[in-house]
């Protein structure tokens, strides 16, 4: 995008699905900082253009995010902007107690986003910049399957909602809210069994997904929802609430049937 380009960015959760595909987008015009734990496509990206750098790092630590930070202070200088992409999903019966597993989701969901946009006001000193998170579809309305990954989105929506109201005049912030995408992040619970007929309904390219965040960003826009079909039925559910029973009617049919076929 013409309008999109010399930017200093810092992108997280960019070796795979909505990340990658809008590093597609960028990688020609500007300069990026791309971070995922795992970093083979990063990489190979990294080697057709100049101005990628790719940084191997767990962001759902403090010490990661803060390795962020210091590795763009050094490659970047400024950062025009941060978008916390990083995220993952529990498919899954939420039947167990386990903390660690219930923390590990939040750090990395929530923790980091939070953390990362305090350390990136403090980085600006006052300067113009942009803040980037995403969401997601479930942090509007929960899922069967999704106790954890819903409960972590819906977070992430009242962090939202209450930064409207206190962001500091300097600092731009534009949330992405995906609905289910056709890449492994919704193909799979943690345990790699679940398959693609487990999705929630309806599913979008994370490419369509990535175009859509992009204008948003470069518009300065506050809320990207990149189904029109979603955001019609948020709308009509007001009206006719009825119409959400429904559709989690059909959502649980689809979780039982994945909870029989997996026995648990």
């Amino acid at each position: 995008m013409k309008a999109f380009c010399g930017k200093n960015i810092v992108l997280t959760g960019c070796n795979s699905g909505i990340g990658l595909s809008f590093l597609k987008l960028i990688a020609k015009d500007n300069k990026v900082l791309c971070v995922d734990v795992n970093v083979d496509r990063l990489r190979e990206m990294a080697a057709r253009f100049d101005g990628l750098t790719v940084l191997q790092c767990d962001v759902s630590t403090k010490e990661g995010v803060d390795r962020v930070f210091d590795e763009a202070e050094k490659t970047l200088g400024k950062i025009d902007l941060f978008y916390a992409n990083a995220g993952y999903a529990y498919y899954e019966k939420y039947n167990y107690a386990d903390w660690n597993r219930i923390d590990a989701i939040f750090r990395c969901n929530c923790y980091s986003p939070f953390y990362s946009f305090s350390r990136y006001v403090a980085s600006l000193k006052g300067a113009e910049g942009q803040f980037a998170v995403t969401a997601s579809a479930i942090g509007k309305m929960a899922m069967p399957g999704y106790a954890l990954y819903s409960a972590s989105k819906f977070a992430v929506e009242g962090f939202r909602q209450a930064l409207r109201l206190e962001c500091p005049p300097n600092v731009k912030v534009s949330v992405l809210y995906p609905i289910a995408t056709d890449t492994g992040f919704f193909a799979f619970g943690s345990d790699g069994r679940s398959r693609k007929e487990d999705r929630p309904f309806p599913v979008q390219s994370p490419d369509v997904v990535a175009r859509k965040m992009l204008k948003a960003v470069a518009k300065g826009k506050h809320i990207c929802n990149p189904s029109a079909l979603f955001s019609f039925f948020l709308q009509a559910v007001k009206f006719c609430p009825w119409l959400r029973t429904v559709y989690w009617k059909l959502e649980t049919a689809k979780f039982r049937r994945y909870c029989k076929r997996e026995q648990i």
